[in-house]
């Protein structure tokens, strides 16, 4: 493709404006598709949460150069923004650029894609034909057409449910109105509904623990309130990260406070515990665990679910994709991001030729690029777009360059070595120079480890 042509990004969060800015440069014309009232839209459901990384590893280069020219005040890179903030001094301003304004359309939801005049079996002529893109706003049904799509339309909206096969738990939707997902902000907007609560928080992920902080701080003003941990696996310290040694500060601190919380009982911790079933009873929540072995049960005011989320996959069923069967993302960005064989370590920066679709011209990029997997970067999906929009512009050499390297995150989801059921235990207690308990032990009987900081992919 050549100057001219059309990309429609489907999505006006970060990674969808910083694709935006990356195909003005490359001059060709983007057409922002964004759900939401407003730029940012998910960003500002959880607005009240901090990064874990800094001003420096959040925003694009492409966006920085066209913010540049408006007199933009850029934050300073080492502070740690929330996600408000990166709405209000970020992607506002972003969107608003007299360059890139005229080329969003908010309360824009993609409701299909296909290409024009083929249904997903016709194969003679297909890639030559435009992309078409329904989408629904205020007005009524939209149509457009487009030379190329970039799917960045993020997970926010489709979190996982709280069963643990992952299927809605029965009785899940029946007890909608006590449960949320995601991480409300208990310590603010939504104080009222959690304080002098017992509030159970189902997860192990960064959004779990931080909701399990704050429910904890809360406890200290609002008598009565009980935060509860059920946890799925049996390890908890699994959940502690990488402490000290990991690269992003703020999320090892994190993780070392929390570890500190459940230490000292401050939250009530239910390992082990699979979700099956959630009932109302009156007043409480019934959250039922039943296995082949047993059964439990937590009473509860409210639920919190933290699993995860899902890619909204219904409207690109009509496009020639192919994803990994588990993880639900790109089939070649499957083994680099899997969390059930990811070892410490980061992910390898990729690009267009991960990203292709059998559907030339469509590419998943961001979040949703991840399909279920939760090790995400803003980062990565900056250099995704950079890479795709140099294929889209047919710069084949520069789609093929890797522009970015990583932080290492200093965590171990599970080590490749052979002793990996036993690996890791939470970071480590005092040696700086280890990455895990386990590593840490090693090296004080005078070995060089447990592997773990070796199997690094």
């Amino acid at each position: 493709m050549t100057g001219g042509k059309t990309v429609a990004i489907i999505g006006g969060g970060p990674v969808g404006l910083a694709a935006a800015a990356h195909v003005l440069e490359r001059g060709l014309e983007p057409i922002v598709l964004e759900a939401g009232d407003n730029v940012g839209h998910a960003m500002r459901q959880w607005s009240h949460v901090q990064l874990f990384s800094p001003w420096e590893y959040n925003m694009d280069k492409a966006a920085t150069r066209l913010l540049a020219t408006s007199g933009w005040n850029s934050p300073e890179p080492g502070q740690y923004p929330t996600g408000a903030e990166m709405v209000e001094r970020y992607l506002e301003p972003l969107a608003a650029h007299a360059a890139l304004e005229p080329h969003i359309r908010t309360s824009s939801r993609v409701t299909g894609i296909s290409r024009a005049g083929f249904d997903k079996l016709k194969t003679r002529g297909r890639e030559a034909a435009p992309f078409e893109i329904r989408y629904q706003n205020g007005q009524g049904p939209k149509l457009l057409k487009a030379d190329a799509v970039i799917d960045a339309s993020g997970t926010w909206h489709s979190p996982n449910p709280a069963g643990a096969n992952g299927l809605p738990a029965i009785g899940e939707k029946n007890a909608a109105d006590r449960i949320a997902y995601g991480m409300p902000d208990v310590l603010g907007s939504d104080r009222a509904r959690y304080a002098g609560k017992i509030v159970a928080v189902l997860g192990s992920g960064h959004s779990a623990i931080g909701t399990l902080t704050d429910l904890a701080k809360l406890a200290e003003q609002a008598p009565g309130t009980r935060p509860v941990w059920l946890l799925r696996g049996s390890d908890p310290a699994k959940a502690f990260g990488g402490g000290a040694n990991d690269k992003l500060v703020a999320r090892g601190e994190l993780g070392a406070a929390f570890a500190a919380l459940v230490t000292a009982g401050r939250i009530k911790l239910e390992s082990g515990f699979r979700v099956s079933h959630v009932i109302a009873d009156g007043p409480r929540l019934i959250v039922g665990a039943v296995s082949a072995c047993s059964a439990r049960q937590a009473v509860v005011d409210e639920l919190i679910v933290a699993t995860g989320f899902r890619p909204e996959l219904d409207f690109v069923r009509e496009l020639r994709i192919q994803l990994d069967p588990a993880i639900e993302c790109p089939l070649a960005l499957a083994p680099l991001i899997d969390p059930n064989e990811h070892s410490c370590g980061t992910v390898r920066p990729h690009g267009a030729r991960e990203l292709a679709q059998d559907e030339p011209g469509f590419y998943f990029a961001g979040m949703k690029s991840y399909g279920r997997a939760p090790t995400f970067l803003m980062l990565t999906g900056y250099e995704q777009v950079r890479s795709i929009a140099a294929d889209i512009a047919g710069d084949r050499a520069a789609a093929e360059r890797v522009e970015l390297v990583l932080p290492e995150t200093g965590v171990c989801s599970r080590s490749l070595a052979p002793d990996a059921s036993n690996c890791c235990g939470g970071p480590a207690l005092s040696d700086v120079d280890a990455c895990c308990v386990a590593d840490e032990k090693a090296k004080q009987q005078g070995k060089t480890g447990c592997g773990c900081a070796s199997n690094r992919e």
